[in-house]
């Protein structure tokens, strides 16, 4: 029974990349694509209000067409809204644009989310759920790590 469940998840893996290449390769013979969002990265730094807090992340888009990010909410915020930076000053936007063959980064000092009337303070170790919404894409749920609230990302954002 043991040798069942790595076997079943084996043949999983590699059908799953299979699918992932067919639909690579149709994607670039068709007429433009469309976009193929992935979420990777995300994290929110333990917040020191009881108000607000932060979120990151990137969104990859492995596909040709471009697509927004238009809104996002989680059950730990009465609202979360959408922040551009632009030379040191944030403001919030209605979109943020995922270019195809592109990404979108979220990261510290840069365009972010901000959650804002916290139901509850979330902990260093905790995880909190999210929901990302696009213009064309379907929605994808993210499960945000909460980090220390000094944290630094190593992988550049």
């Amino acid at each position: 029974m043991r040798r069942l469940g790595p076997a079943a998840l084996a043949i999983a893996g590699t059908l799953a990349l299979a699918g992932c290449a067919d639909s690579d390769a149709g994607g670039d013979g068709g007429s433009g694509g469309q976009a193929e969002l992935a979420v990777g990265s995300a994290y929110m730094p333990q917040p020191v209000s009881e108000e607000m807090a932060a979120g990151f992340l990137t969104v990859t888009n492995n596909g040709g067409a471009a697509d927004e990010l238009t809104s996002v909410s989680s059950d730990i915020a009465g609202r979360v809204t959408v922040h551009e930076t632009t030379g040191g000053a944030m403001r919030e936007v209605k979109s943020l644009k995922i270019p195809a063959h592109g990404r979108l980064v979220l990261k510290t000092g840069g365009d972010h989310l901000m959650f804002e009337q916290l139901k509850r303070k979330p902990k260093e170790g905790q995880t909190v759920s999210v929901e990302l919404r696009f213009a064309h894409s379907d929605p994808v749920e993210v499960e945000m790590p909460v980090k220390a609230a000094t944290y630094t990302p190593t992988t550049g954002h």
